[in-house]
């Protein structure tokens, strides 16, 4: 048997003990269970997102890409006023 030692912030594992212990579990059972869920689904098993918007994702992807730029710019009043415009 393999022992599993991590160093998380108190607030986290309080509230996580509260959590479990709210659904009959210990936090050690509910570590069990999301490693078994991930083995059974060959990854996190659950969605795992970017905090950001889709817009937001897009614009990075076009910068990355350099399509739908605008600029250079000589000012910053010329940038907002490129922004406002449509």
């Amino acid at each position: 048997m393999a022992t599993f030692k991590i160093t998380i912030d108190d607030h986290i594992k309080k509230e996580a003990d509260k959590l479990f212990f709210s659904l009959g579990l210990d936090t050690d059972t509910a570590i069990r269970i999301f490693l078994k869920a991930s083995i059974e689904n060959e990854g996190i098993p659950f969605p795992v997102k970017h905090k950001y918007s889709q817009n937001f994702m897009e614009a990075i992807n076009d910068c990355q890409e350099m399509k739908n730029l605008n600029g250079p710019f000589n000012s910053a009043e010329e940038a907002v006023a490129s922004m406002l415009e449509d």
